[in-house]
């Protein structure tokens, strides 16, 4: 006769069930480990893939270039160097500005460039003062802004000392009929409050702002008095003596005399937001606002880009202006581009506007008596 201690079965029998339990688990997470493990490895082999195609071969060094220089242009410069190396940053960076000085160098042909006066016979159908055309490219779309008469064209300012002035802002408070971002700025941290341009600014014929001496040369894009543009590198005196009457300064001059300087699209300084100037042979004036950072809508355009559009709409002399979030078209009060700052319009110190009769426009020089050296950028 057999003794039996009480519970013993019922306790073999959890411990029978538990065991079983935990092998239904193993069993059910032991294909997800699996699959966990293999996605790890073919992501490990891409990505070491990858790194062989993007640093070793031309394909991929091409690409890589390309959003080094990209990056140039935006706020995020620095990050360029994980892609290229800072000797290699530094390099690519004195290269552009070594071009865009030798493109400055170059002599336009001014005979080219035969600006029409206004008829003194009123036309059934006159041309009006503007028009607007969509442009596009494989990963771009912007606006064409065409001005018919280049002397209809004023540099503004910010009507507000301290402060720049959104470009939709300059445009009701003059009464302009359009209006583009035109120079640079001094923008610390890329929250700068928009009042301190870079170089030199001219409106009317006068010099509002000049950070150097009269004998300093600057990247320039301007008119002068007979309607011609003018693009290069100029001091202040020369500009004077030449009758410039609107300038700003920007670069680079990237058409000459009907040809292109950029000659392919990896010299082209990046993929962004772009705003640049144009003129054609009979005086019109041309500018391109290209949309950016909008994956959706557009990515954005390189100088080649830009001059592929200016060339088959005839320009004979181009330049680039202030770009990225700055880049706005401002037509009737209307911004008619998708600037890519999430914030909106960015606050400027000028802009190119559109006038019916810019003679009769008044622009308050609100740098007059202002020591450059003593501004702060800023403070808002």
């Amino acid at each position: 006769m057999s003794s039996r201690v009480p519970g013993n079965t019922g306790i073999q029998v959890k411990r029978a069930a538990s065991q079983a339990k935990k092998s239904a688990v193993k069993r059910r997470s032991s294909p997800l480990l699996t699959l966990f493990f293999y996605t790890l490895f073919v992501l490990m082999l891409f990505g070491m893939a990858f790194s062989c195609w993007f640093f070793l071969t031309k394909p991929g060094t091409d690409l890589r270039f390309m959003m080094a220089d990209t990056l140039i242009t935006t706020q995020h410069r620095h990050w360029a160097k994980y892609m290229i190396g800072s000797a290699e940053l530094e390099k690519r960076v004195n290269r552009y500005w070594t071009q865009f000085d030798a493109y400055s160098g170059l002599k336009d042909n001014e005979d080219l460039v035969q600006v029409e006066d206004k008829p003194t016979v009123v036309l059934e159908k006159p041309k009006p003062a503007i028009e607007i055309e969509d442009i596009q490219g494989t990963n771009f779309k912007g606006k064409l802004l065409i001005v018919h008469d280049p002397k209809m064209l004023r540099i503004a300012v910010p009507g507000t000392a301290g402060k720049g002035e959104k470009v939709s802002s300059m445009v009701k408070r003059l009464g302009a009929k359009a209006g583009v971002n035109a120079g640079g700025f001094v923008d610390p941290e890329w929250k700068g409050n928009g009042f301190q341009p870079t170089g030199l600014v001219m409106s009317g014929g006068t010099i509002y702002y000049n950070d150097g001496s009269m004998n300093t040369s600057n990247h320039i894009v301007g008119i002068d008095k007979d309607g011609r543009m003018v693009a290069g590198k100029y001091t202040p005196k020369q500009l004077l003596d030449m009758g410039v009457q609107e300038a700003v300064t920007f670069a680079p001059k990237f058409i000459v005399n009907g040809v292109g300087m950029i000659k392919n699209q990896a010299d082209g300084w990046g993929i962004a937001p772009r705003t640049a100037m144009a003129q054609k042979a009979d005086g019109t004036i041309m500018f391109a606002i290209i949309d950016g950072r909008q994956p959706a809508h557009s990515i954005g355009a390189t100088l080649f880009d830009i001059q592929k559009v200016f060339l088959e709409h005839g320009a004979v002399t181009a330049a680039n202006l202030d770009g990225g979030s700055s880049s706005v078209l401002v037509v009737d009060d209307k911004i008619v581009n998708k600037p890519s700052s999430e914030y909106g319009e960015r606050y400027l110190p000028t802009a190119w506007l559109v006038f019916e009769e810019p003679e009769n426009v008044e622009i308050k020089n609100i740098w007059k008596g202002l020591d450059p050296s003593k501004i702060d950028p800023s403070k808002w």
